[in-house]
């Protein structure tokens, strides 16, 4: 048995993330390009590592392989090391079968003997597909200090979004006297971010206990904490007070992208202190090329872009060009993209290696093409052929 650890991670990165449409056609969730250089798991894999927890178990189910190639061993985030380290945890089949993950519950019951080698005093579960920052000692020092078998993160919501998120009611102390996984009509706007720290002898029986019953859906939020509250265990909230966004939509994931731009951006990616690490392979591209006639506002260029058109209020990932008389604005273009000489593309998210050809109009709807009204979506490796126009709100794909 090896030394017993204060708390380890369990890392749910399996998510389809069907909302976002062709942008994960081909890789889950968490692996979506953000921010320029930054995937989606990156925030939650740093959060990791400047909180000090160095074991994080990555369960994957959904598209791996593009996930799996980026994260790698973990070496980018430090997580290698032979004391505990990133390990990748897909579905399996033992002696007496094996079936996709379930639900986030089962996900977790699947891997208790992953659990069990590490002997940990706690176990921190996270969802990888939110971008925030996060230190998690604070949370888990309230766990301690309250003696909470769980402990939820909360934020608080408008009253309008409460019922997109699993609701809790608190006493004077923040213990949870009331939990409701998406409630019609909720009674509070304390919402779980679906961060939980358990204590892992707790979770490990509540575990055991859900994957029993043949009514359960095998949910923490619809079943397992429903259960551990009924069954009058202590139940805490940790307020968290920072930046926190569900990238799960469209509009979503554009608007969180677009407030990283500005004078005073809702999340820095600049700021020394607990830094956001990426395994982005822009460290091997050179860097930018502004060329002598281009004009450049308001966005966020990464390492290996060649621009020599106009570019604004826009985020342009790992070695995007964009070429002469060439006009980007509002929009997020991943990796490798081409944006031809004349080409204009409006309020639009453009996958990996696509390209809009020479005089191209890509997000402009034909009625009004002064005003954009929807966002345009285009398939990693299409190209829109010279001269086509692409209707604002269209989807793209191969």
């Amino acid at each position: 048995m090896k030394r017993r650890k204060e708390c380890i991670a369990m890392l749910l990165v399996g998510g389809q993330g069907s909302r976002l449409k062709c942008l994960t056609s081909n890789i889950a969730k968490p692996g979506l390009v953000f921010g320029g250089k930054y995937r989606i798991v990156d925030f939650c894999l740093s959060n990791c590592v400047n909180s000090g927890i160095e074991t994080v178990g990555m369960l994957t189910q959904y598209k791996p392989f593009l996930l799996n190639a980026y994260v790698g061993v973990g070496s980018a985030w430090d997580l290698d090391s032979d004391v505990g380290g990133l390990h990748t945890l897909p579905p399996y089949v033992g002696p007496k079968g094996g079936t996709w993950y379930k639900g986030t519950a089962n996900a977790i019951y699947q891997n208790m003997n992953f659990i069990d080698q590490f002997n940990p005093e706690n176990v921190l579960i996270l969802s990888g597909d939110h971008i925030y920052k996060m230190d998690y000692n604070l949370m888990l020092r309230e766990h301690k200090e309250k003696d909470a078998d769980i402990t939820i993160a909360v934020l608080d919501v408008p009253m309008e979004e409460a019922s997109r998120f699993g609701i809790m009611s608190v006493d004077q102390e923040d213990r949870i006297t009331r939990f409701t996984e998406k409630p019609k009509n909720p009674d509070s706007t304390l919402a779980s971010m679906g961060i939980y720290i358990f204590k892992w002898e707790v979770l490990r029986s509540a575990l055991i206990v859900d994957e029993a019953d043949p009514k359960s859906e095998n949910d923490f939020g619809k079943n397992v904490i429903p259960k551990l509250l009924a069954d009058k265990n202590r139940l805490f909230a940790h307020r968290f007070q920072g930046y926190w966004k569900d990238v799960g939509t469209i509009d979503s994931y554009y608007f969180a992208n677009m407030e990283l731009l500005g004078d005073n951006p809702s999340l820095d990616l600049y700021e020394k202190k607990n830094k956001i690490i990426s395994n982005s392979n822009a460290d091997g591209k050179p860097p930018q090329w502004i060329g002598p006639h281009a004009k450049i506002r308001n966005s966020i260029i990464s390492n290996g872009c060649n621009i020599l058109g106009t570019v604004e209020n826009s985020i342009l990932s790992p070695g995007v060009y964009v070429g002469e008389g060439a006009v980007v604005r509002d929009s997020i273009l991943f990796p490798d993209v081409k944006i031809e000489r004349g080409a204009r593309v409006d309020k639009t998210i453009m996958g990996e290696n696509s390209v809009a050809g020479e005089e191209a109009v890509v997000g402009i709807p034909v009625e009004a093409p002064k005003e954009p009204n929807g966002i345009t979506i285009i398939e990693n490796n299409l190209k829109i052929q010279p001269g086509t126009r692409v209707e604002s709100g269209t989807e793209c794909t191969l």
